[in-house]
């Protein structure tokens, strides 16, 4: 059994503001993808998969009895699959900020799902919701508290415009031009980062209100500028903004950044060769990056490992 592939994501705008209602906006990113498979010899490499899934069911089996009226499963098929050897077999990162709980998430429930919403009928906004918290139970299995966002991406690979918490729509996001020199690109930080610590730092910052106002004020202001400059495709406007979002993470995000990268972030800001921003939750994993010139980001970024997700 290999069932269908589920993609990983990369949310381009809107990481922690998406809590206190900026706008976001979540883009499918082909290049890693994962899909449930059996494994009928029970192998050391997909026994730790295996052994999540085995967890990850037992957690279903008390969500669909805590929330009936929410979404059900076919445990029975779940449960002979899991002791058959079921296994998520992914190429995401874990741990990256692109969205590997997601994709299992949505695989899951693609196959286990009573009564699911598919990606053929019309989705209404109502549809999209629903799907939306469904995911955010699913996934709160893994990380303690989820938008339910990463899950919903990978399901309908389409790219999602976040209006706020209730209002979410499929996005049309300006073609890629082959010859543009600008890009949004993946900056490899080395290390893994952990999503429960780095929302736990954020929450206890939230208590203060100078930091609730910053974010307020500045973070989701230059968040939602960029989301509308690029569904427009004003590049120009786009770049002022995501320069502030930039400094503004900098000054006030300064935990989600791995140490070694402050100052190579502040470089990007004061030569403008590139700009970086969280990607996902930080503390590790990838950073994201935009840049109006990719050869001019790729000499100064040369000793560390970039990936090119997306090019204007």
């Amino acid at each position: 059994m290999r069932g269908p592939l589920f993609y990983s994501k990369i949310l381009l705008f809107g990481e922690y503001g998406i809590i206190k209602d900026s706008k976001g906006l979540s883009i499918p990113y082909n290049f890693y993808n994962g899909a449930l498979k059996i494994d009928e010899h029970h192998t050391v490499a997909t026994h730790k998969s295996n052994d999540a899934l085995k967890r990850f069911s037992t957690y279903l089996e008390q969500l669909q009895q805590e929330k009936p009226e929410l979404v059900t499963f076919d445990l029975t098929a779940l449960k002979n699959d899991v002791t058959n050897g079921l296994y998520f077999d992914s190429s995401i990162p874990q741990g990256y900020g692109v969205g590997s709980s997601g994709a299992l998430v949505a695989a899951i429930y693609d196959k286990y799902a009573a009564n699911k919403i598919t990606v053929l009928e019309n989705l209404t906004r109502e549809k999209l919701l629903q799907l939306k918290v469904i995911f955010a139970e699913m996934e709160s299995f893994f990380h303690g508290k989820s938008s339910g966002l990463d899950p919903l991406n990978s399901y309908l690979s389409l790219p999602i415009l976040i209006n706020s918490q209730d209002n979410i729509e499929p996005a049309g996001i300006p073609s890629q031009t082959e010859s543009g020199k600008g890009a949004v690109f993946l900056l490899d930080s080395g290390t893994t980062g952990e999503t429960a610590p780095m929302v736990q730092i954020f929450m206890e910052n939230m208590k203060q209100e100078g930091f609730r106002n910053m974010l307020k004020d500045q973070f989701v202001k230059h968040t939602d500028a960029c989301v509308d400059d690029f569904l427009q495709g004003n590049v120009k406007s786009l770049f002022g903004n995501i320069k502030q979002l930039s400094k503004v993470v900098l000054e006030n995000f300064k935990p989600m950044i791995p140490q070694e990268f402050h100052n190579l972030w502040k470089k990007g800001i004061d030569t403008n060769a590139y700009y970086l921003k969280l990607c996902g939750s930080g503390g590790g994993g990838y950073m994201l990056g935009f840049t109006e010139n990719i050869e001019e980001a790729r000499l100064a970024l040369k000793d560390y490992k970039m990936e090119v997700v997306y090019n204007f």
